[in-house]
């Protein structure tokens, strides 16, 4: 049984039908600590221990996932922080069944930026980044940033478009509807449907919100144990300097509902640069913090900014229990998880409802 503090856990409970557990996963040689969950689950996620004196890794769920975004650095750049690197080292080690990116993968949406040097941006991305986790046999999933591919830089989109296209079948997804890759698609992971929109802007486009409700709706996705949506702008605001209109997606309200009737357990986004696991309504809003350059503070929360890694592990019900999704997130320069007790309890954006912490 787990015997860790409650404020040492962050997750949330769904439901859903039973199938078998998979091996508890450790760590060896990374002193990360105890993890993070959000309300006590039915079933303890009772921490895996191993022979090398590394504090251990949470259980590992029936799913994991790992989710990063804001991987960028200043404008124009070609180069990443140490804790990006650091970051593509740890994650195989990891062994996730997916590995998600919020957006903001280069460092575009400049005036002047030449084709050649936005190629170039590119080609640093995948040689540092999208590279060695393929090789570690990784399937990655990705959504467009607005510095990846803001419908304000055509130049941007074009560049951004041809470098995806020619990863496509080279990502190890199970595309459900492709048709729109990079900037809309749909895959089938395992037990995972997930869908990817875009919100490299604040207005997802009207013929994507209905098609979004069509996939959400499918056979393949209401038969998949776990449904996601990944999107770069958040519903609402919870990163300082953010909160205004531009920086959050509009129609926000219309957009959870939708998810929410077609059974989405959550939307994980980034753009803020501030971590925050929050739940509106019946739908976990996971915010991904920055794993590269301009970490934010959170709304109402003077705690300093860090660089965020999030891993995610979805535990399929048993029996009659509700099954839970388990984030579990570290500070990336310390490689210590952010427990509840470094998390405000609820945020208040401007515009919109109370974010209540996932706990």
């Amino acid at each position: 049984m787990d015997e860790r503090p409650r404020d040492q856990r962050l997750l949330h409970q769904w439901p859903g039908s039973s199938v078998r557990r998979r091996d508890v996963l450790g760590l060896a040689g990374l002193a990360l600590g105890a993890w993070a969950t959000a309300s006590l689950p039915s079933r303890p996620a009772a921490a895996s221990s191993n022979s090398g004196g590394a504090a251990a890794l949470p259980r590992r769920g029936d799913l994991r996932l790992v989710a990063i975004s804001d991987l960028n650095s200043s404008y124009g750049s070609t180069s990443y922080l140490p804790e990006v690197l650091r970051a593509v080292e740890l994650i195989p080690s990891w062994k996730p069944d997916l590995v998600l990116c919020g957006g903001d993968m280069v460092a575009g949406q400049k005036q002047g930026l030449s084709r050649v040097h936005l190629s170039a941006m590119w080609a640093s991305f995948h040689r540092q980044l999208l590279a060695p986790l393929r090789r570690a046999g990784l399937p990655v999933a990705i959504t467009m940033g607005n510095h990846d591919a803001s419908p304000a830089f055509e130049l941007d989109r074009q560049e951004a478009e041809r470098y995806w296209r020619g990863q496509e079948d080279a990502l190890g997804l199970r595309f459900v509807d492709g048709s729109r890759f990079p900037f809309a698609y749909s895959v089938r992971q395992h037990e995972l449907f997930l869908l990817v929109w875009d919100a490299s802007s604040a207005t997802v486009p009207a013929e994507q919100v209905a098609w979004a409700e069509r996939q959400l709706s499918s056979q393949a996705a209401q038969s998949a144990r776990l449904r996601l949506v990944l999107g770069h702008l958040p519903l609402y605001g919870v990163g300082q300097g953010r909160d205004t209109p531009g920086n959050v997606l509009q129609q926000s309200d219309a957009l959870r509902q939708l998810l929410e009737r077609t059974g989405a357990h959550a939307y994980i986004s980034g753009h803020h640069h501030a971590y925050f696991p929050g739940r509106v309504g019946q739908l976990d809003l996971l915010n991904l913090g920055a794993l590269g350059s301009g970490p934010r503070r959170r709304l109402q929360d003077p705690s300093p900014p860090v660089q965020t890694l999030t891993l995610i592990d979805a535990f399929w019900p048993q029996g009659d229990g509700v099954g839970r999704t388990v984030y579990t997130t570290y500070n990336m320069r310390t490689l210590q998880p952010i427990t509840s007790q470094q998390l405000p309890a609820q945020i208040r954006p401007s515009q919109g409802p109370v974010l209540r912490r996932i706990n």
